[in-house]
């Protein structure tokens, strides 16, 4: 095969690949990130459900040898990018008029920061606090307070709470992993627990 012929079939084999291409977004409609935050964004006006998020970014693993529940300068805190993904995501809302019922986050600086910044508002939930602050019975009582939380949640047609709280919370509430300022929209299932309907990752 002659070089010149080689291109010719390459050239020819791209055009087919990108026309299908453009057939499937057309059939879709929308791309796949977008049609991911609108089907989010219906689940909230639909309501019934809890969008749990977790902490916007604060650079650190774990809190300080110092740390103090009430005083944040001894504890992990926002930096600049975290306060404005934190603001971005009130903006992701803000933009689609969803506007939840409550805001409650753990009493963390880091958590309440999230929540005050994207949504002006926040109250202190001490279910909602890292377990790393507490003793076994402390945070087996925690769950069992936020599972029964988005059961009453899940009966609550036509609105949505928003939840702030940490990595190790909403594992231990759906025994799934997340990344800074990752939301989860839960609603009870058929069997009592929580179960993840949508992630929502706002860029």
């Amino acid at each position: 095969m002659t070089p010149s012929l080689r291109c010719r079939r390459q050239l020819r084999d791209h055009l087919r690949v990108n026309q299908r291409r453009l057939i499937l977004i057309g059939a879709i409609g929308l791309p796949l990130s977008a049609r991911a935050d609108e089907a989010v964004a219906k689940l909230l006006r639909e309501g019934g459900v809890v969008l749990s998020l977790r902490h916007a970014l604060a650079p650190g693993t774990f809190d300080p040898p110092q740390f103090k529940l009430g005083d944040c300068s001894t504890q992990r805190n926002l930096n600049d990018e975290g306060r404005a993904q934190a603001r971005r995501i009130g903006q992701w809302l803000a933009q689609r008029q969803l506007v939840p019922a409550a805001v409650r986050s753990s009493p963390w600086c880091r958590c309440m920061d999230t929540a005050t910044l994207a949504f002006g508002r926040s109250q202190a939930w001490a279910a909602l606090g890292s377990p790393r602050g507490a003793d076994e019975t402390t945070n087996a009582q925690s769950l069992r307070d936020l599972v029964a939380a988005v059961a009453t949640a899940t009966t609550q047609r036509g609105r949505f709470e928003a939840w702030v709280t940490h990595q190790f919370v909403m594992n231990g509430l759906v025994g799934t992993s997340t990344s800074t300022g990752e939301g989860l929209v839960l609603r009870t299932g058929s069997d009592g627990r929580p179960q993840v309907l949508a992630r929502l990752v706002v860029a």
